[in-house]
C-alpha cells in the first residue's frame, strides 16, 4: 500500500512553484502559493518537525537580541 504524507506533497509543490520565474506569475498564481505556504505550516505546526522550526528561531532571534 502507497501512502503519501501531505506535508511532503505540499512541500514538493511549494518549491516547484517558488522555483518558477517571479515574471511568468499572475495574481493567481502568487494567491495560490501563498495558500500551499499555509496550508503547509498548518500542517508541519504540530509536528516534530515544526516545533524544531520554532525552537531554531526562537534562538535566532533571542541571540539577535543579545547582540545588541
Amino acid at each position: 500500500m502507497l501512502t503519501i504524507n501531505v506535508a511532503v506533497l505540499l512541500a514538493a509543490v511549494a518549491f516547484f512553484r517558488l522555483r518558477r520565474r517571479t515574471e511568468a506569475r499572475s495574481r493567481f498564481d502568487e494567491k495560490m502559493t501563498v495558500v500551499i505556504a499555509l496550508a503547509l505550516g498548518i500542517l508541519l505546526a504540530p509536528t516534530p518537525a515544526g516545533w524544531g522550526i520554532l525552537r531554531f528561531g526562537q534562538v535566532a532571534s533571542g541571540a539577535t537580541q543579545a547582540g545588541r
